[in-house]
């Protein structure tokens, strides 16, 4: 498992002890690059990956304490472990204070030597296997992931490739489950700070007392229960980007401050003194009708104008058409690897209940169904008997509807209700178009021009003799 590590450097300018280093090394399976001053091991160090380099005190031309100011400055991630012949309590202080891992005097035993190189190899594996992890976890965010043709997700994908390697703040719109956070991992996934760290907060989740704490950080002592001191979230997400989630959940007091903390980067951490300053990019999302929160007084106008450089406004899946099915392939190929199912795509008539329906809940929904469906399944394809029947669904609807007044234009909430109608009358009618149309009192001709000007899609292998043209 060492073999994997890359080598350590050794830097001694006595050839007996470089000698003794690499064969203790090698024997524990250690890849050695050994050199005899630091002049040589700053070359090397510019060509060559080292997890570890272990050096004398005492060298000739450049000291040992001077190489490490200058590996600390350069590459200020790679442990160093310093030896010398002359060793005293306060040279260990300084080289401990001046970055090395550890400090080791000659003679030393070998269990000594190893167990520091050992601590240094796992650190480095740590660091790896974080770096994979984090890697992994940001090809989530590809922008492939972004699953749509219609023309608003083709727009959409196009705008992420533009935004994202600007430094420009974006609000996202959008009603629950649409995919606001998807969007926000590929703005930075897409960006030049996708290196650095990508930080999640959810404003609704975290009680107002704390979201402060969390955001900014507190001292020692600054509350009850603050025992030592935390940096906060944008400390963090210094060179990176920091995802607002649920922003007009926010408090107006805490508003203020984070207005504040746009403007510049600086900000003061709970109970503390000091003005610190970060350099973040800010993304920030809600599925509150903001403009209607402003004018309630629940959020600062200034801030929207301040998050507000790019606004990305998400579609309800409802009004997607096609891209309810891709969306489901999607989820079924990835649940049926999960479950180690082999169900390999939707009958006809599932494709039709899947395309009647309104989704409340949007893309989250959908997926949730997918997987429910996949647990129930035992055929090879999705059933419509293994989907859900949507009451509780269609309830949500009508509750939604209720509370419509005021909160969309005429025109939006009467395609609403009506799109609600249709899709209630499809179901209660086995998704037959003429026993639908008889429910609403309409030819099936009206019932079929409606449902195409409000995008209420129905898959062509799924139209039976009765409803053909």
């Amino acid at each position: 498992m060492s073999m994997l590590l890359p080598p350590v450097l050794v830097v001694d300018d006595e050839k007996n002890m470089r000698l003794s280093l690499e064969k203790m090394l090698s024997d524990e399976g250690y890849a050695v690059r050994s050199v005899e001053s630091a002049e040589a091991a700053l070359e090397l160090l510019e060509r060559e990956e080292f997890f570890l380099v272990i050096t004398d005190a005492r060298l000739g031309g450049m000291s040992g304490y001077e190489f490490l100011a200058k590996v600390k400055s350069h590459w200020p991630q790679l442990p160093v472990l310093m030896i010398t012949a002359y060793a005293t309590p306060k040279q260990a202080v300084e080289a401990i204070k001046a970055g090395a891992i550890d400090y080791l005097p000659k003679p030393f035993a070998p269990e000594e030597l190893l167990h520091a190189v050992g601590r240094c190899a796992e650190r480095h594996r740590l660091l790896q296997e974080n770096v994979a992890l984090k890697t992994r976890a940001l090809e989530l965010y590809r922008l492939d992931q972004i699953i749509g043709e219609t023309p608003k997700m083709r727009e959409l994908r196009q705008l992420i490739q533009t935004v994202a390697p600007t430094d420009a703040r974006v609000l996202i719109l959008g009603e629950s489950g649409t995919g606001k956070e998807l969007v926000a991992g590929a703005l930075h996934y897409h960006s030049n700070r996708r290196h650095a760290n990508y930080v999640k907060i959810n404003c609704a989740a975290i009680p107002d007392t704390l979201l402060e704490s969390e955001l900014f950080g507190h001292e020692k002592g600054a509350f009850t229960g603050a025992v030592k001191q935390k940096p906060g979230r944008v400390e963090e997400a210094d060179g990176g980007t920091i995802f607002l989630d649920e922003i007009a959940d926010m408090s107006k007091p805490l508003q203020a401050k984070l207005l504040r903390f746009l403007e510049d980067g600086t900000f003061t951490r709970v109970g503390g003194t000091q003005e610190l300053r970060v350099n973040v990019r800010v993304i920030a999302a809600t599925n509150r009708d903001i403009i209607r929160a402003i004018q309630e007084g629940q959020f600062r106008e200034d801030l929207f104008h301040r998050l507000n450089v790019v606004q990305i406004h998400l579609p309800p899946l409802r009004e997607r058409g096609q891209d309810i099915l891709l969306l489901a392939e999607h989820f079924l190929k990835f649940y049926a690897e999960t479950l180690r199912k082999r169900v390999k795509g939707f009958t006809p008539a599932a494709k039709q209940k899947l395309l009647a329906h309104t989704w409340p809940g949007n893309v989250r929904e959908l997926r949730n169904v997918i997987e429910r469906a996949l647990i129930l399944e035992t055929t090879d394809q999705i059933q419509a008997s293994s989907l859900p029947d949507f009451h509780i669904e269609s309830r949500l609807r009508q509750a939604a509807h209720e509370g419509l007044v005021g909160t969309k234009p005429l025109e939006e909430a009467l395609a609403d209700f009506e799109r609600s109608l249709i899709t209630s009358a499809l179901e209660q009618a086995g998704y037959s178009l003429t026993k639908a149309a008889e429910l609403l009192k309409i030819s099936r001709h009206a019932l079929r021009y409606r449902m195409q000007r409000l995008n209420i899609t129905l898959p062509v292998d799924t139209t039976d003799a009765e409803d053909a043209d």
